[in-house]
């Protein structure tokens, strides 16, 4: 059969999979956003429904007013003894910690710390014994990749951390995870920097403390030299056997906006590669060791059929598992309900590093269109296209000394701009409209069933080329400065992708 990447579309950088019986369970990074750490399960590594998060309350995760791309760094997700683990990185306190539940549709547990540092931590466990590793500097003061043995029950050092790999010589060696594979032990990593040199690297041994022996070949996976490809940045890859017997590499990477146009906004999402073994027990991955667009292989049944969500409502959208908040929410201030949700502002804005009244989804795909009704009663409430408090791009209806009006704002590093205001006669309610491709995001009004353009903004200065960080674009729907109990309200949300 034939799949198309990316198999999971938009901001989901980082991916993990683990598989359980006939089931397949994948984790993503989050990083500032709320809650964290997404859940996947798949029965064909194709087809992807999110089924939860793992970090859901404030006990777990502490992200109070941290800075953009800070947070919740690369988990990890592995199944041990009728348990899930899932641990990972809260790079703003620089801890490691990890969590766990026995039901993959329930709560997880409150976070057990190891004093380990570095971050992307991973675990093996083999024999009761649960070894964890990450990528840092060991008790000796080495860098490269640490390992440790921990009681699992209490995340107690067992064992100095010491250096089980420097790599293969690419800078920013991280993501490691481990595997037993006839008799031999991998060690996957990633390296060149999460940007346009990402690579798979990877080695081999005898024990998990063995002298690993590099792939001769490495990178086994990369796109760093496809220039003007539309994938990029490939890398942080974690493998799965299935049923059959078949390998295959679940890694992030993503996609620039044009053949020449080195940038990309939608964020490092998720893509599904197949892996071959040689008869020595080496393997490679990939066409040539790179990753494409479309796989045509006999690895999957063709009974199996890629299906995608185009179309996102209030009414087919599961907000509370689909959606995102920035740091902490404040849940006084959202009410969602099955055809609309209501909004109450506060004085703090989108250009803080802290939790604004927002509510967003990923965007998926470059072409969209955007449709919703928003009324007010005071303040301003609207649409944004959000990547960090300095870069977005806001549609937005305000009403400020009795007058209504409608504004787009573009915000770029420092420059704070309104671009259009079209006054409205009286009106508190109004349809936002927002057209996408590739290079641009169009702004519209809808009046009297026509639609009125108030101007353009590039895509490219919400993406990680201009803004920096790690995260991508997410259509967020926002309120601030209303008074009182006043909630801005929002209907007929529709989100198109082309």
């Amino acid at each position: 059969m034939k799949y198309n990447n990316p198999v999971i579309k938009g901001f989901y950088p980082d991916p993990s999979v683990c598989k359980v019986e006939n089931t397949y369970y994948l984790v993503c990074s989050s990083f500032q956003y709320f809650p964290g750490v997404p859940i996947f399960e798949s029965k064909d590594l194709i087809n992807w429904k999110q089924i939860g998060h793992c970090l859901t309350r404030r006990s777990q995760i502490e992200l109070e007013k941290i800075n953009s791309s800070g947070g919740i760094f690369a988990p990890t997700i592995r199944f041990n003894n009728g348990r899930f683990y899932m641990t990972t990185t809260n790079n703003s306190t620089q801890e490691n910690f990890y969590v766990w539940t026995d039901d993959i549709y329930g709560e997880w547990s409150e976070p057990i710390y190891v004093k380990q540092g570095g971050i992307d931590p991973s675990l093996y466990f083999e024999d009761d014994k649960a070894y964890f590793m990450s990528s840092g500097t060991d008790d000796n003061g080495v860098d490269g990749i640490v390992q440790c043995e921990i009681d699992i029950q209490t995340g107690r050092k067992l064992t100095p951390s010491l250096v089980i790999w420097t790599g293969s010589g690419g800078r920013f060696l991280e993501g490691p995870h481990m595997y037993k594979i006839n008799g031999m032990y991998y060690l996957v990593a990633a390296e060149g920097g999460t940007e346009f040199g990402h690579m798979v690297t990877y080695a081999r041994g005898n024990s998990p403390y063995a002298t690993f022996e590099e792939y001769s070949h490495n990178p086994v996976l990369t796109n760093r030299n496809l220039g003007g490809h539309e994938i990029q940045g490939v890398g942080h890859g974690d493998l799965v056997q299935d049923n059959m017997g078949n390998w295959w590499i679940l890694h992030l990477g993503f996609r620039q906006s044009g053949q020449w146009q080195a940038y990309h906004h939608l964020g490092r999402e998720v893509f599904l590669t197949p892996v071959t073994f040689y008869e020595d027990g080496w393997f490679k991955a990939g066409e040539n060791g790179t990753t494409i667009k479309c796989f045509e292989t006999d690895k999957i049944p063709n009974s199996v059929v890629q299906n995608e969500k185009k179309c996102y409502t209030f009414e087919n959208t599961k907000w509370d598992r689909e959606g995102c908040y920035l740091r902490i929410p404040h849940g006084e201030n959202y009410k969602i309900k099955e055809n609309s949700i209501s909004l109450k502002g506060t004085n703090i804005t989108l250009d803080e590093a802290d939790s604004p009244t927002f509510i967003g989804l990923r965007q998926k795909d470059f072409n969209m269109y955007i449709s919703c009704d928003v009324s007010i009663s005071d303040g301003e409430a609207g649409i944004t296209l959000y990547m960090d408090e300095n870069h977005h791009y806001d549609l937005a209806l305000c009403k400020y000394d009795n007058k209504y009006e409608v504004i787009v704002k573009l915000n770029v590093g420092e420059i704070k701009h309104v671009k259009k205001s079209v006054c409205l006669e009286n009106d508190n309610k109004v349809s936002l409209i927002i057209h996408a491709d590739n290079n641009c995001y169009n702004f519209c009004i809808k009046t009297e069933d026509k639609e009125v353009n108030l101007g353009r903004a590039q895509t490219k200065y919400l993406s990680s080329e201009v803004a920096g960080g790690f995260t991508g674009v997410i259509i967020g729907l926002y309120a601030c400065g209303l008074s009182g109990y006043n909630y801005a309200e929002f209907t007929n949300f529709k989100c198109d992708y082309f």
